[in-house]
């Protein structure tokens, strides 16, 4: 038994030995190739890593002055005032909101627009369609705010049709209860043509075989799709439910900040314009830096908490 044990130990440790020298000649043999990585990994290195020594200021009563390391260590003094304030619930609820609203609906919404442009067989129709739903990608968010803006004002085309049928406008941008869908739906119709690219890519993969097979078999459109296209697509799927639960409390900052007024702050303040409010514009360094690594802090937790649940069911993970 120990002999046989034995033996597999050092089969295990030869082919660990083989492989690594397997590696380190292809490195030697490539190394022009991986020399192109470095620009890259420095980029990040700079722009990503280094950067993250100041988040050391949630921690401190940072003074621009005294720096850093001079500045007095408070320790979670800054979390406890943001957690004790009075408008911490409202904020933290409203972004919650914003983001579970934007996943459960943007979310299938590329998907649902992948399958429908993978059934369009005529190559010249379906780049035009591609054309029309990938062009508000490219609009700036400032500019999308100023066309909701004309769009829902009180003297829009929206409220001109209204009028026939309401004794008066509806001011859509100064109602709290219409932020939540305006954000929402602006949203979608921005991102969800330009997300629905890599679904159609993953589709392109599909083998055709397999739907004349279907339809051989006499199974209906809405048949294949769930049996064909959707099982090609669940790879992608899961990897980018993924992304989006890490992220899901990132809802955005510009285009809330920019849709927001006195009169919707009940519904359009949400912990990214806190921060900016209160650590630029107030300039209290510290508090604004430990909301954003609160904010952090649970975008992370989301991730690995989102990742190890889809491992666990699908067997599809980012790590």
């Amino acid at each position: 038994m120990d002999n046989t044990v034995g033996s597999l130990a050092r089969k295990e440790s030869k082919t660990k030995t083989k492989l690594s020298k397997r590696k380190f000649r292809n490195i030697k043999k490539n190394w022009v190739l991986y020399l192109f990585l470095l620009p890259a990994i420095l980029t990040v290195f700079i722009f990503n890593y280094l950067p993250m020594y100041g988040v050391i200021i949630a921690f401190k009563d940072f003074s621009p002055i005294k720096g850093i390391m001079g500045s007095e260590w408070v320790g979670f003094t800054h979390f406890t005032r943001f957690m004790q304030s009075p408008n911490f619930l409202q904020i933290f609820s409203n972004t919650v909101k914003l983001s579970a609203y934007e996943l459960l609906i943007g979310f299938p919404v590329p998907i649902i627009l992948a399958l429908m442009l993978n059934q369009v067989r005529r190559a010249r129709v379906k780049k035009n369609i591609q054309l029309i739903i990938y062009a508000p990608h490219f609009i700036s968010v400032v500019v999308i705010g100023g066309m909701i803006f004309m769009f829902l004002s009180p003297a829009g085309p929206l409220n001109a049709l209204l009028t026939f049928f309401l004794d008066r406008p509806i001011s859509f941008m100064s109602e709290p209860e219409y932020f939540r869908t305006i954000f929402v739906a602006s949203g979608v119709w921005q991102a969800a043509g330009f997300s629905s690219i890599i679904y159609v890519a993953a589709l392109s993969n599909s083998d055709p075989q397999l739907h004349d097979a279907a339809v051989i078999d006499g199974a209906s459109l809405l048949q294949r799709i769930w049996h064909i296209d959707i099982q090609v697509l669940k790879p992608v799927m899961a990897v980018l439910f993924i992304l989006a639960i890490g992220g899901i409390m990132a809802v955005g900052f510009e285009k809330a900040y920019l849709l927001q007024t006195d009169r919707n702050l009940p519904a359009s303040e949400i912990i990214e314009t806190y921060v900016y409010k209160r650590g630029l514009q107030a300039a209290d360094w510290s508090f604004g830096a430990a909301i954003g690594l609160f904010l952090s802090v649970i975008n992370l937790m989301l991730l690995v908490t989102a990742n190890q649940i889809v491992k666990k069911l699908k067997g599809e993970s980012l790590f």
